[in-house]
């Protein structure tokens, strides 16, 4: 278990010129993820059969909330801004990309292979219904770090794109623009697999904050461009085929999220818009040393958070289901109050996993840390493509999770990130460990 820098030494370590709005925005928005996961999900017993469920399904007034609590575009933003810092003339794209992929990947391993155990372990005490939605709900959000490797790839080309607020104004819509047309066809009777074209959505908060990052968007505009976006939004689904969720419910006509629709697209802008417009004041929050203390902290462990909550909240379900305590849907006696039990369990099980796997997070791994060579050519356009297929590979394992079919996309993932590893590898292969960062905090 590491011992935590002080305040007063994390604040001596932070560079002058250190955005902490970015790190500030990166955070919460994982955390009120982590927050909105752990209150949502429900446990559906049927005889043999076990779902997990959603509250939303059960409340849908409460599908509003995901309109504050789908924030992961804010997260795509405010990364993809503070790792741009890093790109300039003569920047080698493919080191760029890998130097984040490092990080990004590395507590992966140890992510799969005790998650892995643990529906073993599961198998062979639970009824037989539990394995498969164990299996999958278990690394199902691993969509999102899929999604966020591909756009990472994305966003040197991006870089050298937006460079003018018209630039980047343009690209945004036609981002867009493309989101709209793609609806109209599959919801018009065309090919349904059309959709997952929109995952192109995701490269909106990119776009957006590497505007931010060059000061091409005003914070005027930014306030009101939101608020338009926000009236638009809420057109749609008054009067469209859209569902008010940001997130997916069982039981849903149409979700906004897999694939991405055009309301995800336009919610994008509005919470990216928002951000810029708020900056000042979240900078200002930021720079109150026990908050960035918080915020630092938080960042060097950010992915051991996001990994590790669901299984811990599974087990918790699982427990309580052993307990006899089952929280199936809100009409049950007691569901709000089991509720914030089990909610006060996850976060204090995940805190203490995140005390005790933060330094696995931080300490380079031999062979994938070692240095980074800058390629160019044919070697840096191949390492981006390794890259995106790796994550391409990854959003598709989490559709099947921990099963056999699972475990083949898996080992594209593992395959694609091996390639990239031996593409960038400097020489002489002895090369010494050199840790990569993605900016996600100031060095402590």
């Amino acid at each position: 278990m590491n011992v935590f820098p002080g305040v007063a030494t994390v604040a001596a370590h932070t560079p002058p010129d250190r955005d902490r709005f970015l790190d500030l925005v990166r955070l919460s928005s994982l955390l009120v993820v982590i927050a909105g996961h752990c209150l949502m999900l429900t446990l559906v017993l049927d005889g043999d059969r076990v779902e997990f469920g959603n509250v939303l399904a059960d409340l849908p007034v409460l599908q509003a909330l995901t309109w504050v609590l789908q924030v992961l575009p804010l997260f795509f933003f405010a990364g993809v801004a503070a790792g741009a810092r890093g790109l300039g003339p003569g920047t080698s794209w493919g080191a760029w990309l890998f130097r984040r992929t490092q990080r990004l990947v590395r507590p992966l391993g140890y992510f799969l292979v005790v998650s892995a155990v643990l529906v073993a372990v599961a198998q062979r005490v639970l009824a037989p219904g539990w394995h498969r939605p164990l299996a999958v709900t278990s690394v199902q959000l691993l969509w999102f770090l899929g999604v966020y490797l591909v756009v990472l790839a994305c966003t040197p080309a991006l870089a050298a794109l937006v460079t003018t607020g018209r630039r980047m104004f343009a690209a945004v819509a036609a981002l867009v623009l493309l989101a709209a047309v793609i609806d109209a066809v599959r919801l018009g009777g065309g090919p349904a697999e059309l959709g997952y074209v929109n995952f192109l959505v995701w490269l909106i908060p990119a776009v957006l904050g590497l505007g931010y990052l060059r000061g091409l968007i005003l914070r005027r505009t930014a306030a009101v461009l939101a608020a338009v976006v926000l009236v638009l939004d809420a057109v749609l689904v008054a009067v469209g085929p859209y569902e008010l969720s940001m997130v997916t419910v069982p039981g849903q006509r149409l979700s906004n999220l897999a694939p991405p629709s055009l309301l995800l697209a336009g919610h994008a802008v509005v919470l990216c818009c928002a951000a810029v417009a708020a900056a000042p004041w979240l900078r200002r929050l930021a720079a109150r040393p026990r908050v960035w203390w918080l915020t630092v902290i938080g960042n060097t462990g950010a992915m051991t958070l996001y990994l590790w909550h669901m299984p811990v909240l599974l087990t918790v379900l699982v427990l309580g289901h052993l307990a006899g305590l089952h929280r199936t849907q809100p009409g049950q006696p007691g569901f709000w109050v089991l509720t914030a039990g089990q909610l006060l369990l996850t976060v204090a099980l995940t805190a203490l996993l995140f005390l005790i796997l933060r330094g696995l997070e931080n300490t380079p791994l031999r062979w994938w840390d070692d240095a980074v060579r800058p390629v160019r050519g044919g070697y840096s356009a191949a390492t981006v493509l390794a890259v995106i297929a790796a994550g391409c590979a990854l959003l598709q394992a989490t559709r099947f999770g921990l099963t056999a079919e699972g475990a083949r996309w898996l080992a594209c993932a593992a395959a694609g990130l091996v390639a990239a590893r031996l593409l960038t590898r400097a020489r002489p292969a002895g090369a010494a460990l050199s840790p990569s960062t993605d900016g996600a905090a100031a060095s402590v």
